[in-house]
């Protein structure tokens, strides 16, 4: 484990959170006093209504040297919250935490020590023993077996915001939506599924206040269904999705070639009529369909290879260079603040 060459940056998301902005504050300073690598706190306040901001600004003041902050000029959502941390941070190692002092900061060190010392390039947080509501962990607890059977990483608690991140992968990720919960799966198109692996962490009652992005609803469920589709597809599809589209446009095409080449038979053969029949135009129908699909491949084909060609997503991401050919990336610089010498990371080159 080279700790001398690791930076570590936290990220919380807040929203309405104005009396658990400056115990979070405290306790993650305690939690990291003794940390081997220098570290950075970012708070990001996603449009609250309250005093969060203010209290933001108290924390900053109070220790300028390991804390920052984000205000963001509306409510974006958890996901967009969580972006705009990780786009500030400068740390070779990203861990994000909830801000209703649910999670433990302590759980942060263990957590990076593991990742570290094992190579992993993400590790989750399982909040085992839970203390939310059964009719919050019920739907959890289904929602988390779907995710894993849609997406091949199965995972005991996708909903925990306690992550800890090789963040060299990690940016290569563009998050939106209600992606948040999804990392896991976004980042296995990136890296080996076995890379990815879940730490038993802390879990404690909220203090003060009720979740701001964690309601129920039907909205929200239809959301996070239509996320899930979308994530699906691109794990298994982003860089063919033609084949996706192929397989259903050859079946619906091969089944309309089937029945119409059964009711020509009919025809030539027997003489029958078939001019009336529902089956002529289902083939038909399905004829049409498979064309369609086919076609569908093809333009998501094209596209999928203009956005490769164009830089817009990695085709493979290298897990490190060897010899005289790579060369020091230089590092993630945060505009408009200026850290101590001694707590600057190193560039380093991607790792496994």
């Amino acid at each position: 484990m080279r700790e001398s060459h690791d930076f570590l940056s936290i990220v919380v998301p807040l929203r309405d959170e104005e009396d658990n902005v400056l115990p979070l504050a405290t306790q993650v300073q305690a939690a990291l006093a003794g940390a081997p690598w220098p570290w950075q706190l970012i708070l990001v306040d996603d449009g609250s209504r309250d005093r969060t901001s203010e209290r933001i600004r108290e924390a900053v003041a109070a220790c300028p040297r390991h804390l920052s902050g984000a205000i963001l000029r509306r409510g974006f959502g958890q996901t967009a919250a969580m972006q705009a941390g990780i786009d500030l941070a400068r740390g070779t190692v990203i861990a994000t935490l909830d801000g209703d002092l649910q999670n433990n900061p302590h759980d942060i060190v263990r957590m990076v020590r593991r990742l570290l010392d094992e190579d992993l390039d993400l590790l989750v947080g399982w909040r085992r023993a839970r203390r939310d509501g059964l009719w919050r962990r019920l739907p959890s607890r289904l929602g988390n077996r779907l995710i894993g059977l849609l997406t091949g990483v199965p995972l005991h608690d996708y909903g925990c915001t306690l992550k800890v991140y090789r963040a060299a992968v990690l940016r290569r990720v563009r998050l939106y939506g209600e992606m948040h919960r999804f990392i896991p799966s976004w980042m296995a198109t990136l890296t080996s599924p076995d890379r990815i692996r879940e730490e038993e962490v802390s879990h404690f009652p909220r203090r003060h206040g009720r979740s701001k992005y964690g309601a129920s609803g039907l909205g929200r469920a239809v959301k996070v269904l239509l996320d899930l589709l979308t994530m699906a597809f691109f794990v298994r599809f982003r860089a063919s999705p033609g084949h996706f589209f192929g397989r259903i446009g050859l079946t619906c095409g091969g089944a309309g070639l089937a029945v119409l080449g059964w009711l020509t038979w009919q025809k030539l053969g027997e003489g029958a009529a078939i001019a009336g029949r529902p089956l002529l135009l289902l083939g038909i129908l399905l004829v049409v369909i498979g064309v369609q699909f086919v076609c569908t491949g093809i333009l998501t084909e094209m596209l999928a290879r203009t956005w490769f060609e164009a830089g817009g997503a990695p085709a493979y991401v290298v897990r490190e260079t060897v010899g005289g050919a790579g060369e020091e990336v230089p590092g993630h610089e945060w505009p408009g603040h200026e850290w101590p010498a001694h707590q600057r990371p190193r560039p380093a080159r991607e790792r496994p």
